[in-house]
């Protein structure tokens, strides 16, 4: 594998990640308007914001997983729990079953007014996870994937 293949990899599989994160969220919570889902309470701007940037920054954490190895779970779980809290922070308090389940019948004048908090919170998780796998990788605490892994080829006779 060369350096643009590896290259081509990673910004694949960021977007592909990306995309993935804005529809479970975007379609579960229906910020992104569909046939599935309704909500009681309209979507508001910053729901769009909170959306698409923890989509990008999910994507770009996911990318860097092309690049280089894992280096341990903690930014795995730094990015999976940033897109529980951002889903918490868009959907609908009314129509979010747990919510409703936890807090009861009053859970617009609870939850509603903590999203943008949580949402802030969400985003700067991912950024926070984003940021530590960089540092790791520059530091060499992952071991980058090879160029050429030699998969999928035949060894020469007479070289080793």
């Amino acid at each position: 594998m060369t350096a643009t293949h590896r290259l081509v990899r990673s910004v694949g599989l960021g977007g592909l990640a990306a995309l993935g994160t804005a529809l479970i969220i975007g379609v579960s919570t229906d910020v992104i308007p569909n046939g599935l889902f309704s909500r009681q309470i309209p979507v508001r701007p910053f729901d769009v914001v909170v959306l698409v940037v923890l989509s990008l920054l999910t994507g770009a954490l996911a990318a860097t997983y092309g690049l280089a190895a894992p280096s341990g779970v903690a930014n795995q779980r730094a990015g999976v729990g940033a897109g529980f809290l951002g889903w918490f922070a868009i959907s609908c308090p009314v129509c979010n079953k747990i919510v409703v389940a936890l807090i009861g019948s009053g859970a617009t004048g609870v939850v509603e007014p903590l999203q943008p908090a949580l949402g802030a919170l969400a985003v700067a998780l991912a950024a926070a996870a984003l940021a530590a796998r960089v540092r790791a990788i520059r530091r060499g605490a992952c071991a980058m994937r090879p160029l050429n892994s030699g998969a999928g080829r035949r060894p020469v006779p007479g070289r080793r």
